[in-house]
């Protein structure tokens, strides 16, 4: 018997009223069936969240940075296994509650489209390709290879999701048939179609006038017919509440209720779905309805072989988490995670030329800043300023002072402003090169009601760092000791006016429980720089208005400013030059030497151009001629990316494949068209265009490919 067939079997003994039951996200137990109760929510976003003790990996913005699908995949099975121990040892003990069940409600692949979203932090960035192969690979890492799910992974937030988050209860994102296709859908397509991911989260917004949690465009025409999901779908957290007290699009929870699982929704995270007994008792609803919804709900506990006695992750437990081998694969995933956006040569350190290194400012101390949102509890952290008192050594002084507060004008409430700004002066002053630790964190920047950020909800009103920073910066600068910048971000900052004055900036993201480790090792030379930029960065005042979801002047496909720093860009201790590049309609093969002494992983990454306007305008496609808006076409778009090893001084070849999707255009009404014509490849360790070209000194290899 199948795991469906199963769940049909184990269901049909229910009554309605149990039935019912089973779909709230706390589903209590039915003891004459042997049923447990048993808690839906679960976090595993960048580790085992919420539940005590666990790896706490760099926040997911971090591991997109990597550019690494193989290594993500690893850190998703890790998390997995953590969740399976913690699961199996709490409920040997009785305990059944939240955040200690195996379906996870991670990863979050929603597009990072506006910089400003507090809750970006937790995506894979602002590219539909990147976002569906690290998408892809962390719910196969989730889920497994076994007979059962090791866990059950949940794709969030379908769909249309990303702010502002002062807005999202009452939000209507609307979106065209392009901008549907072409970048807002392809992540979740790619998660059902090739993951099988398990369930589906629905957004609190609306989308083009529907309830993402009761559509009957995205939850019964694309997920379940076009897209063929045979998991389940849950809302977000009241997000069903929303549809009658704030989309009103219903009138109470009865009619709420009713639509949504009419339309699909099958489990409730919230407190609607007990309304479901009333519209049972009226007709609203069907006994099939609610049968089919639990019979959905059940697969998933079937499939993770909750009711089996054989299922091959039962022995999983105490000794399995926070083990030396994740906390190592944390360390190195924060390492791969830095990005290096300047250094003028000064990095690495050379600590036998150094006797006195200066660590300022409200990040260096702090351990908020290493976990990021949705995270757990690491049986250690190693914070930034103890990672570079450990990798300079004993023959360096390191000298310390926290300089600001992250967002207030003085850090003892008695103080006068810029209380520690003095303190700050003398650490510089008295030092050979100040490492300036700025930054934001998950108190200020993330997801409203979780931040004590309320004038903007959990999202950043402005692209530059808080006020108390940058005074703090301008005064540091004064003393003109050499400044290292490391940022704590989980977004994209304007650092444009701080970046002629700092001799090496580095990207560090919300960093993992061994971050503050990564960082002194890195400005030390023990470990190198490995990440690229997942995000733009932009100007402030370049971005549209937050509320606009149309993907114009957005992301760096469709922006036309100049960017500070560009999507895929990022600096290495490696000098890597791209020797040849060779490509047809199905593989690249890119040979790549490393002229220096470092050993190094490089980020290889394919562009194409698809150059639809052209292709249309010359007549070749013409049947497509009033299917195009020539202002609307991506610049270029990321189709292939590889994490390659080059030992010092050595050449390799990587041979990449062309998914038959990355020639594609789609149409104003979606559709999507392989159009006649030239089309142009670019190779390299970054994306084509000037300013990469500019910040690298090098240009991408180009090979033009022709259908």
């Amino acid at each position: 018997m199948d795991f469906k067939e199963q769940a049909k079997e184990l269901v049909s003994k229910m009554t309605v009223a149990e039935a019912i039951s089973q779909l709230l996200f706390d589903a209590p137990a039915i003891e004459r069936l042997g049923i447990p109760a048993y808690n839906y929510w679960n976090e595993g976003l960048h580790g085992t969240a919420r539940t005590g003790t666990a790896t706490v990996f760099p926040q997911a913005i971090g591991l997109a940075a990597m550019f690494d699908d193989e290594g993500l995949e690893k850190i998703a099975d890790v998390i997995a296994t953590e969740t399976r121990a913690k699961y199996n040892e709490a409920r040997a003990r009785g305990d059944r509650g939240i955040y200690k069940g195996i379906t996870l409600w991670s990863p979050n692949i929603n597009l990072f489209r506006d910089q400003r979203w507090g809750r970006g932090q937790e995506t894979y960035g602002e590219d539909p390709y990147l976002t569906s192969r690290l998408g892809v690979a962390f719910i196969k890492g989730l889920q497994g290879k076994g007979k059962y799910l090791k866990t059950a992974a949940c794709a969030k937030h379908f769909a249309v999701h990303s702010g502002p988050e002062s807005l999202r209860h009452s939000f209507d994102a609307k979106a065209d048939a392009k901008d549907m296709e072409e970048t807002y859908l392809p992540a979740f397509k790619a998660v059902v179609k090739e993951a099988k991911v398990e369930s589906v989260m629905g957004a609190y917004n609306r989308t083009n006038g529907e309830p993402c949690c009761a559509s009957t465009e995205l939850l019964q025409k694309k997920l379940r017919e076009e897209w063929g999901f045979d998991g389940h779908v849950v809302s977000d957290f009241l997000a069903l509440m929303d549809i009658h007290e704030n989309h009103h699009v219903t009138q109470n929870a009865v009619e709420t209720a009713t639509l949504a699982l009419k339309k699909g929704c099958d489990l409730n995270a919230g407190y609607t779905y007990p309304a479901l007994y009333q519209a049972y008792a009226e007709g609203r609803v069907t006994e099939e309805e609610i049968r089919d919804a639990a019979v959905r709900v059940f697969t998933t506990r079937m499939r993770l072989g909750m009711f089996a006695d054989d299922c091959e992750y039962d022995s999983l437990g105490q000794m399995d988490v926070d083990t030396e081998e994740s906390r190592k694969l944390s360390y190195e995933a924060s390492c791969k995670a830095a990005v290096l956006l300047k250094n003028d040569g000064i990095l690495p350190l050379d600590a036998s030329k150094i006797k006195t290194v200066g660590v300022i400012g409200p990040a260096a101390t702090s351990i908020e800043v290493l976990n990021g949102n949705y995270c757990g509890t690491s049986s250690e952290y190693v914070n930034n300023l103890d990672g570079i008192r450990a990798a300079a050594g004993s023959g360096v002084r390191v000298l310390y002072s926290e300089g600001c507060h992250l967002f207030k004008d003085n850090v003892q409430p008695l103080a006068k402003a810029d209380d520690r700004i003095s303190e700050a002066l003398s650490v510089a002053e008295h030092s050979d090169v100040v490492i300036l630790c700025l930054g934001l964190d998950a108190t200020i920047e993330g997801e409203q009601g979780d931040t004590g950020n309320a004038f903007a909800a959990g999202d950043k009103e402005s692209l530059y760092l808080p006020e108390s920073q940058l005074r703090l910066f301008e005064a540091v600068k004064a003393t003109k000791t050499p400044v290292i910048l490391a940022l704590n971000t989980g977004s994209a900052m304007d650092v444009s006016k701080l970046e002629d004055r700092c001799t090496a900036i580095l990207q560090c993201w919300y960093s993992g429980a061994f971050g503050g480790k990564a960082l002194g090792d890195i400005i030390f030379g023990k470990a190198a720089p490995g990440g690229r930029l997942p995000v733009t960065f932009s100007y402030e005042g370049t971005l549209p208005d937050f509320t606009d979801y149309s993907m114009k002047g957005r992301t760096y496909r469709y922006d036309k400013h100049e960017a500070l720093y560009p999507f895929g860009y990022g600096l290495s201790y490696a000098d890597c030059e791209y020797v040849s590049f060779t490509a047809d309609k199905e593989k690249a093969v890119v040979e790549i030497k490393n002229n220096s002494a470092f050993d190094t992983e490089e980020v290889v990454q394919i562009y194409v151009s698809n150059r639809a306007e052209e292709k249309v305008s010359n007549g070749e496609n013409k049947e497509f001629a009033g299917a195009f808006d020539k202002d609307d076409q991506p610049v270029c778009s990321l189709c292939a990316f590889k994490r390659v090893k080059i030992k010092a001084n050595e050449s390799v070849k990587a041979e990449i494949a062309l998914d038959a999707s990355a020639f594609e255009s789609v149409l104003d009404d979606g559709r999507r068209v392989v159009l006649k014509g030239s089309y142009m490849l670019y190779a390299g360790g970054q994306q084509p265009g000037k300013r990469s070209e500019m910040l690298t000194g090098r240009k991408c290899l180009e090979q033009e490919v022709v259908f």
